[in-house]
């Protein structure tokens, strides 16, 4: 149950992001649920690739290029889904920043 309630959050997260922050488009509700499911997807398969080839400039940023591969992922998303844009890099950052921030804290109070 708990998963569900939190995917479910996630979509309704990714859709009011999408709809406020600048630089976002997003088409509909089922858009952010196919949008919750790609991340979901890039963050377990190419996240670990990047963050393995990107350990050097993680390392000498201390943990700051993370930032920008998230908003790499972002920008991947947008690419592959025709529902869900971004304008450009900072969009993506600005909108990967905000969506962990949020989850981080909706996690917190439903675990």
């Amino acid at each position: 149950m708990g998963f569900i309630l939190k995917f479910l959050l996630s979509a309704i997260i990714t859709y009011v992001l999408a709809k406020f922050l600048p630089g976002s488009h997003i088409g509909g509700f089922s858009d952010a649920i196919i949008l919750v499911i790609v991340l979901a997807i890039l963050n377990a398969v190419v996240k670990p690739i990047l963050k393995i080839i990107g350990f050097p400039i993680t390392i000498l940023t201390l943990g700051l290029f993370l930032l920008v591969i998230n908003a790499l992922i972002v920008m991947m998303a947008s690419y592959l889904l025709t529902g869900f844009e971004v304008d450009g890099f900072v969009s993506a950052l600005i909108f990967s920043v905000v969506l962990s921030l949020v989850t981080a804290v909706i996690d917190l109070i439903f675990d």
